[in-house]
Parts: C-alpha cells; structure tokens; sequence
C-alpha cells in the first residue's frame, strides 16, 4: 500500500502529475505580481491626515533616539535635525521633504539571473519568505535548532517555488555556526542554490560589507556601485529608538546603492499605543525618521516603508496573530506609503501556532490576505512562519507557498478579454445542458482554475486509500520530494572559486565567536 502511494505522489504521471502541470501554468515562474486590483483603503483623507499630522508632531516634540553612533548624529544635524545627546527633534515636514525629494518611487533589484529581477515599487508585489527563526519543524524531527544544512534547504524550497519571487535573507539562523561567521555561508547559499534575489546580513556594519564585497564577486563592481542587488531589512528598536548596529548596516548599504527596508517592529500595547491610530502614527513617524537618514548619508539610496505591525494579548503579555486591528494598521501603513511615494513593506503568513494546524492556517491567511489587499509591494514572512517567528516550519513553508500562489492569482485581476468572457461557450451551451464538453472549456481547461498541490478534495474513500493524510502530511511528502528534485541554478565555477576563496581569507581573519 505505501508504495501504491508513493507511486502516486511521488511520480510524474497520474492525477498529482496533471495537478503539477496546470499549477505550473497557472502560477508561471514571474519576477513579480502585477497588480490588477484596487487598493483596500479603511481612511478617508481626513484621517490619513490626522496621523501624518500627528506623526510629524512626534518627530518635531518628541524626537527618535539614535543611540551609540556619533557620525549618525552628525549627518542629521548638518541635514536640519535639532540634536540634543542622542535624542533628533525633526523639524515638521523635513523627513517627509527630504524623502519626497531624493528616494525612488520603484526601483529594481537584480537577480544574477536577469530574467528573475524584480521591481520592488509601484503597483507589483514581491512575496519573500519568512526571515529570522532559530528553530525549524518538521514532522519527522520535531522543534530543533536550525542548521545551515535547514537554511540550504529553505533556499531550495524558495527557488523552487513558483509563487515566490524572492530568495529572502536569514531564512533560519544556522546554529551550528559561528555568531560572526555564519552571515558568509547564509549570503553564498542564496548565490550558490538559487538564482532569485536574496538579502544581505544587518548584524554589524562589517557584516553588510562583507554582503556587499560578495555581491560585487557576483556581479562585478562597477555593477553593483550603480544598481541595487540587495535588499535588506533595517529594524527600528522600537519606541522610536534606532541602534547603532542597524544604523552601521544601514549606512554601509545606503552608500553602496543598496535597498534598505526601514521597518519599525512592534507589538502594539507593549511597543507602541494599544490603539490603531496610535500606533500607526509611531510608525509613520519611525519609517520617515530611518528612510530620510538613509537619504541624507546617500541621496537616492533605494528604501522601503517597512512596518511589522502586530499586537500582544492584554491578559498575557504574548504576542498574538491574524487579528482584526493589525490588519487595520497594515491598510493604513500602505495607504501612508502610497501618499508618501515609496514602496512598502509587510505581511506576511504569520501565526503564533507552534504546529502547522488550522490555527496556523486562519491565522496566517487573514494576514497574507490583508497584506495582498493592502498592496504591498515587498510581502516579508510570506511563506514558512511560525510560533511568533521563533519556527520556520519545513510543512508551514509549503502550505503558505500555496498561498502565496493563489495571491498571484487574485491580484492579476480579472480576465475581460473575448476569451474571460467566454460569450461562445455560452452561445454553444445554451440552456439545460453542461459546459464541460464545450470547445470554450476545452481550450481552457489546462488553465481554468487552480488547483492546489496540497488540499484534498478527493472523496471520503480515496482519500483513505490514499493514507488519510492531513495537510502537514502530504505537505511532508511534498517536502521530501522537492528536496529530492532539486536541480541547482547553473554558477559560474570562476565566480563560485572567487567567492569561497573571499570566504576562507575572511574568516580565517579573525577567530570565531558564539555569543
């Protein structure tokens, strides 16, 4: 019976082969999602208003720290900033002129395989997986520290998918290797097993320099110097606190013409106001206060209008997912974004689950959802989290995956042509009769629908015969039979020589370190 099954599931042919092939063709390996769809929007412009009011009045009397970087507090005090210590007071207005005037609407991050460069702007969305869990799960090996071998894995999965566009950055923290050694190995796996975009490492200056030195192995240096081939993630510390390790990651990639993704993390009720227009205002005035330095250490360094916006339960203190006033706070950030002329960052498939169960999946989909229909542009923690993003779930992974397909799906926008119209079926068919036999559906019936690779929707009795498995358990056999099927994007063996003998003379520079 097991190998009936295996048979079945793991092959080309039979029914999983044909579901395969026309998800292949509905969800086409693209850079991008082109956005056919209107914006959410839940404020009028009264209370957009309101909050960039309000936000320019916490720049202006309350000020942002910028902590431990005195070269910081000098490029914002010759760029208008009133400093006193490390507290900036921002006259209002001068964050939101000094972005409008010098940070691109849209730019393009390149791939070293042109064909998968995205544009990160405008009206597109590109779907990253999750970024930053210790452990990783899967059904056979349980919740365990993650490893390098789990991060290569993760950059497998990511490029073999078709509904994402991007590599990601740290899609799980190896472990198993040196604290200030391992950002080498993350950024050459995501060169070396995949050919889409990916992240660089924010956790010291020289570490982001070091993504950089790399990168220009890649794709030489005068390339790099003038295009983005990075994007990476600085958090504020918030309440509106900046640290002197994102500030360092950050200069290093604003003055290589690399993207930053200026994103304030909060969990509202513990790192900002327990109400949404509060915490919205906190944002907004933390997003501008990181994207205008980042203008004023390099003029027209590509940034993002991040934001993490979750909230924390008031009885517990534990963070809590998938709710309503989060996703209120994602519509208006984007509706902020938009008014402000930058691309934002947000999403994704987030869940306090500790197993890929129903709470993982309801709770993952109302955030995925709302960030599809708030229209963000870079959709960080699309496809994998879980427990508050202590987890990057092997099974997790997948089901997102096959979310993140259907969104690419739905924000195509509907189908108006002769074809969408579908005006001959109805003239062939008529009254009383069935459409399937229909020279229409006919046509379209390798693209008419999709069909997801995971659920079931079998009968009661062959869904038994075929092992009555779960979503997390035919997630696992899809797991194993990617990892078994994957083919590695071809590298330049110079360029792949260059970059491990970059890595072996860096670290053999300094000695290892674990904490």
């Amino acid at each position: 019976m097991s190998e009936r099954r295996g048979r079945r599931r793991g092959g080309g042919g039979g029914r999983s082969g044909k579901q395969a092939a026309r998800q292949k063709s509905l969800v086409a390996q693209a850079p991008y999602i082109e956005r056919n769809v209107p914006y959410f929007e839940i404020l009028d412009e009264a209370g957009l208003a309101l909050i960039e009011h309000n936000a320019d009045t916490v720049l202006e009397e309350i000020g942002i720290e910028f902590r431990d970087d005195p070269e910081a507090l000098d490029i914002l005090k010759q760029g208008g900033a009133e400093v006193e210590g490390e507290r900036v007071r921002f006259p209002r207005g001068l964050c939101r002129s000094i972005i409008k005037a010098h940070a691109p609407a849209e730019f393009t991050q390149h791939a070293r395989n042109p064909e998968r460069s995205t544009i990160i702007g405008g009206k597109r969305t590109v779907l990253v997986p999750a970024y930053g869990p210790p452990f990783v799960r899967d059904i056979d090996g349980g919740r365990r520290y993650a490893s390098i071998e789990d991060f290569r894995n993760f950059v497998k999965l990511a490029y073999m998918s078709p509904g994402l566009h991007h590599s990601g950055g740290t899609v799980c923290e190896p472990v198993d290797l040196p604290v200030n050694k391992r950002h080498f190995d993350m950024v050459y796996s995501h060169i070396k097993y995949s050919d889409k975009p990916f992240m660089g490492s924010v956790t010291a200056p020289e570490r982001a320099q070091d993504t950089v030195d790399m990168a220009k192995i890649v794709f030489g240096d005068s390339f790099v110097e003038n295009n983005t081939v990075t994007t990476s993630l600085i958090n504020a510390n918030s309440p509106m606190t900046f640290d002197d390790t994102m500030l360092g990651a950050l200069k290093v990639y604003a003055r290589n013409m690399q993207a930053t993704v200026i994103s304030p993390f909060i969990l509202a009720g513990a790192m900002s106001p327990v109400t949404v227009v509060g915490t919205a205002t906190q944002i907004l005035a933390e997003a501008m206060a990181g994207m205008a330095f980042a203008q004023l250490v390099r003029p027209g360094a590509p940034v993002v209008f991040g934001t993490f916006a979750s909230a924390v339960s008031m009885q517990s203190g534990a963070p809590t997912f998938g709710g309503a006033e989060p996703s209120q706070v994602l519509y208006i950030a984007a509706a902020l974004a938009r008014r402000l002329g930058v691309p934002f960052r947000s999403g994704g498939g987030l869940c306090a689950s500790k197993l890929p169960d129903a709470q993982a999946a309801y709770e993952a989909a109302n955030t995925l959802q709302s960030a599809a229909l708030a229209g963000v542009n870079f959709m960080l923690h699309t496809a994998g989290w879980l427990e508050g993003g202590l987890v990057m779930g092997y099974e997790k992974f997948l089901m997102d995956a096959d979310q993140a397909n259907m969104i690419n799906i739905m924000l195509r926008g509907v189908d108006v042509s002769e074809n969408g119209q579908a005006m001959s079926a109805l003239r062939e068919v008529g009254p009383g009769k069935h459409f399937l036999g229909s020279a229409h559906t006919q046509a379209n019936f390798e693209t008419a629908f999709y069909v997801s690779p995971l659920a079931d929707s079998n009968s009661f009795e062959q869904w038994q015969e075929e092992g009555a498995l779960d979503c997390a358990q035919r997630a696992s056999v899809k797991v194993k039979q990617m990892l078994n099927d994957y083919e590695a994007p071809p590298l330049d063996p110079a360029i792949d020589e260059a970059l491990i003998a970059f890595m072996t003379q860096r670290k053999a520079a300094f000695p290892d370190m674990n904490y």
